[in-house]
């Protein structure tokens, strides 16, 4: 599925779209996002995470996960952007965040190969000034489900 959003707030609406649709999963669900820098990874975890009700949302780019918890939905924030071997994940207990009903957005994914779960959808972002391409792929059955209540 391929989208085109024309502006930040258009990109934001996605965002709350996608954590509609997931927040009444109760498995793990895992979301790549993957593009170079710029092109509104965060921005769009940022929209998503904020749909929860938290307000103030933090890159990871230094801590390499960032988590949101509140009685309605757990979800890890995850940037591998300066991740140097994927086996770096198991210091921080990459394992203790796949667990059952929470929500997993992973930056720079390809960094954490072989280590971190596979993914239901891998979002793609490309793009640059104002105008972003969203190529959302779904990888299993719930991504479909997802992808599909997001983008009708």
């Amino acid at each position: 599925m391929k989208l085109v959003v024309k502006n930040l707030d258009e990109t934001v609406a996605l965002a709350e779209r996608l954590a509609h649709c997931c927040s009444s999963l109760q498995s793990t669900f895992v979301i790549y996002l993957i593009g170079e820098l710029g092109v509104g990874k965060t921005a769009l975890a940022q929209g998503f995470i904020q749909y929860f009700g938290f307000e103030r949302v933090k890159s990871p780019t230094y801590s390499l996960v960032e988590s949101y918890q509140n009685e309605v939905i757990n979800i890890h924030h995850m940037d591998f952007y300066r991740l140097n071997d994927p086996e770096e994940l198991e210091y921080i207990g990459i394992r203790d965040y796949l667990l059952p009903g929470h929500l997993h957005l992973i930056e720079w994914p390809e960094l954490g190969k072989g280590v971190i779960a596979k993914a239901d959808i891998s979002i793609t972002l490309s793009g640059g000034g104002n105008k972003r391409k969203f190529n959302i792929k779904s990888h299993t059955e719930a991504g479909k489900e997802v992808t599909k209540c997001a983008t009708t």
